[in-house]
């Protein structure tokens, strides 16, 4: 049985479609972090090259081993032909016509996208496993009582008027969350007199977690806080914040353009996740794939279940 690869011209007109969806670099980078499972290889592309070089050296390191990253480039294809948002294209000068070249050149790639059903439906496969995986072991008895007990602490500390106790708790639920899911979290920890609540790892990137619980919506001056700490890590570092009761419209606006650096989480998600209504791993994916093909670092949870 011949080894299944994606097709030259395929791979080609994926170049195309990367390089004429995103004008600017970072936001290439920011949509290309949150695609790819090893993140770090983006940190050894010449970013100082031409758009058009770094998007070609990329999708021929991924293809000579296909065998490994053959999930990486079908992602990048899926999530390239998903998009129909060129908005960020018309407002720059002759955007019309760049819009026009990306729109071209995104359904190129969709026509030879659908010539690989087969392989794609072997992914889909390997995705359905995964997610039987996660189903068993939601209903794990060890793993269900674990988040009921989580799920009593939260709850209790919905009631409380210490915001410092409330906060530490806080920390303390989602580290244990991360354990019960295999996040490799990181203790508390602080950089030049800065607080940063948690780190975890996730699919091979190291994310830093900050945490708040207040009143106000978190602003545009935490968020700006919390990219700063996130800028003056590596380059394949991200961030997941957890604001309980949520953004301003103003702080998710400004930082979901340009290079995206964060994703974002509040109270209606961790109570999901503690209730059982959705595996952790599963909502950080959809939050994360989300950013990567609509530049929205904010999927609510009703957009979800």
């Amino acid at each position: 049985m011949s080894k299944k690869i994606i097709a030259p011209a395929a791979l080609n007109a994926l170049k195309e479609a990367l390089t004429n969806v995103y004008w600017y670099k970072p936001e290439l980078r920011s949509f290309l972090t949150y695609c790819i499972s090893d993140p770090s290889i983006l940190s050894r592309l010449n970013w100082s090259d031409y758009k058009r070089n770094i998007v070609s050296q990329l999708i021929d390191y991924l293809a000579k081993d296909q065998d490994t990253y053959i999930g990486d480039l079908l992602r990048l294809m899926s999530e390239v032909t998903k998009i129909t948002d060129y908005s960020h294209l018309e407002r720059l000068d002759d955007g019309k016509e760049k819009a026009r070249k990306a729109k071209e050149s995104v359904l190129a790639l969709s026509k030879l996208y659908k010539i690989h059903d087969d392989i794609v439906q072997e992914q889909k496969e390997i995705e359905a496993r995964r997610q039987v995986a996660f189903e068993m072991r939601m209903k794990n008895k060890g793993i269900s009582d674990k988040l009921e007990e989580l799920n009593k602490v939260f709850y209790e500390l919905i009631s409380s008027d210490d915001s410092q106790a409330r906060g530490y708790q806080l920390e303390k639920i989602m580290k244990e969350l991360f354990v019960l899911f295999d996040l490799d979290p990181k203790a508390s920890f602080k950089i030049q007199g800065e607080q940063i609540d948690g780190a975890f790892t996730f699919e091979n990137t190291d994310y830093l977690f900050e945490g708040k619980w207040q009143k106000e919506l978190v602003g545009i001056q935490e968020l700006d806080a919390f990219s700063g700490k996130l800028s003056r890590k590596l380059d394949n570092t991200l961030g997941l914040f957890l604001a309980v009761n949520g953004f301003s419209e103003d702080a998710v606006k400004a930082h979901s353009t340009g290079r995206r650096l964060m994703i974002l989480m509040d109270g209606s998600d961790l109570m999901a996740v503690l209730e059982g209504r959705i595996d952790l791993i599963q909502l950080l994916l959809r939050k994360r794939r989300h950013a990567a093909q609509t530049g929205n670092i904010y999927l609510r949870l009703h957009e979800i279940l």
